[in-house]
């Protein structure tokens, strides 16, 4: 009888999990998007601020930031992976677990856009993302004088 109820239980409050991957060079804005998602679909949604931290405070990830989002019987789960260079060759260790992948770009960084093109190609070239949804995310920083480049 336990197990009927234990399964039952199991049953009506169990979520579709999902791994969504954030990839894109360092200083993007991977986890602005991160904490900005976050804060979007956070249960305290009385706060006005859509960060729940301040974006001057987000600094370089080294290694992996995680965040949850759960929304109805969804629960995404997002790996912020960092972006440097010597960071970027373990990327690969997560594309077997990942069900979607959201590839961040600073569209101000002009400078990049090539390095960036490249770590892009590297990435989609691997075997174990065929299939795998993909999500472009370009952030546009503002320079201190409020001037975008574009």
């Amino acid at each position: 009888m336990y197990s009927l109820i234990n399964g039952a239980y199991k049953y009506l409050t169990e979520k579709d999990e999902y791994y969504v991957l954030i990839l894109g060079l360092d200083n993007a804005g991977k986890t602005t998007f991160l904490e900005s998602a976050k804060a979007k679909f956070s249960l305290d949604r009385k706060k006005k601020s859509v960060f729940k931290i301040n974006p001057a405070k987000i600094t370089t990830t080294v290694g992996l930031n995680i965040g949850r989002i759960e929304v109805n019987s969804v629960r995404l789960n997002f790996w912020d992976l960092g972006g440097q260079s010597e960071l970027q060759s373990l990327w690969d260790k997560y594309y077997a677990e990942c069900h979607a992948i959201i590839y961040t770009i600073d569209s101000n960084d002009r400078e990049r856009i090539s390095e960036s093109k490249v770590s892009f190609d590297s990435m989609i070239s691997n075997e174990n993302l065929k299939g795998v949804p993909l999500l472009g995310d370009t952030w546009a920083r503002f320079r201190k004088n409020n001037e975008s480049m574009l």
